[in-house]
């Protein structure tokens, strides 16, 4: 088996090789160190304002997918299954089989259940398509009022999905493209607000093939109002003047609000590649509109493509947060000699709000 790893042999073309692994290795450490303090201080860490709490459509920022939540979530330059239509869409032009399918749970914060599923089918060099379904829910709740604190009877609902269809196409043997559209759509008992997003994202493997750099655009889309029978009402203009019409009926006019539009930009590390042990690393600035722009890292060791360690730190240097450590494993098992089944497992550390257990499988044929 061929060892594979960032030390090179020497080219008379200049390329890299073991007469230089240090200066290659200086220079992508140099630029990822500087990405990663270069945040804090265009992000204003030491007095800045956030916006937290100003955009609609926040099940949208829930991480996807066990292995990637284990490596803090930087995920857009690693991104190589079905996870892929939520972190980096060019991803899924990385998945070499046929047909993939997965799914993930989590029993979410406040009692609340995340789903996740997606199917992707490669067509040959055209491409591959993918579908994908994203779910938030709550058990149903008493209505309670101001005059029947103990409540009145009735019971109401609150869910928020996404359904989306994915496209992805290696457009060189370095460049990969890819996009997803979906339907957002949030409700709560007799209201609901909707819209349509786009996801964009770009994968290329550098000259050093074992750096590869990933970019996204997640949730691009207009912003979302809540409309429903509940803003129709009757209302009085003058309640303290007796004989004029104290039922006119009005509509009540709810404020829009953007989606949680993130930018991502990532970095891949493959140090090492072999028949016995394998290593990568990742880093991850991110930019959204609602916080302040963060960094995320992560670790993968794997023994044999068979069982998988990883850890990771999600969003440093974000200024409201909870997020904080990750970790996870993962193994890989082979249901016949060509169709594996992929089980991981992560586990986040979420400051006061408890820590949060993650699940996911996938299966490719």
């Amino acid at each position: 088996m061929k060892r594979r790893s960032i030390f090179r042999k020497e080219k008379k073309n200049g390329e890299p090789g073991p007469g230089k692994p240090w200066r290659f290795r200086f220079a992508a450490g140099t630029a990822l160190w500087l990405m990663v303090w270069a945040v804090p201080v265009q992000a204003g860490v030491f007095g800045g304002m956030t916006k937290s709490g100003t955009t609609a459509g926040q099940f949208l920022k829930i991480p996807v997918g066990a292995r990637a939540i284990a490596m803090g979530g930087a995920y857009s330059a690693l991104a190589s299954d079905v996870t892929a239509i939520y972190w980096n869409p060019a991803g899924l032009a990385r998945i070499s089989s046929t047909a993939s399918a997965g799914f993930a749970h989590a029993r979410w914060l406040a009692g609340t259940n995340y789903d996740f599923a997606a199917a992707a089918v490669r067509l040959g060099s055209a491409g591959t398509v993918g579908v994908s379904f994203i779910s938030l829910t709550m058990p149903d709740m008493p209505v309670r009022t101001e005059f029947e604190p103990e409540g009145t009877g009735e019971f109401f609902s609150a869910m928020d999905f996404a359904l989306g269809v994915s496209f992805a196409r290696a457009i060189t043997d370095r460049f990969r493209l890819g996009f997803n559209a979906k339907y957002v759509r949030e409700q709560i008992w007799h209201m609901a607000a909707s819209a349509l997003a786009l996801d964009i994202g770009i994968l290329f493997r550098t000259d050093f093939d074992w750096l590869t750099l990933g970019v996204s655009v997640s949730n691009f889309g207009p912003k979302m109002r809540y409309e429903g029978k509940d803003t129709f009402i009757n209302y009085d203009f003058d309640p303290y003047e007796h004989g004029d019409n104290a039922n006119i009926f009005a509509n009540l006019q709810t404020d829009r609000w953007d989606l949680p539009l993130l930018f991502r930009f990532g970095l891949a590390f493959d140090l090492l590649d072999n028949e016995w042990n394998q290593l990568k690393a990742a880093v991850e600035a991110r930019h959204p509109n609602d916080n302040t722009e963060n960094v995320s890292f992560g670790v993968e060791y794997g023994f044999r493509h068979w069982v998988f360690f990883r850890a990771g730190y999600q969003s440093l240097f974000e200024q409201d947060r909870e997020r904080g450590l990750t970790a996870g494993f993962g193994i890989r098992y082979y249901l016949t000699p060509f169709v594996p089944l992929f089980l991981d497992y992560a586990y986040a550390d979420w400051g006061r709000l408890t820590s949060v257990h993650r699940f996911s499988f996938e299966i490719r044929f």
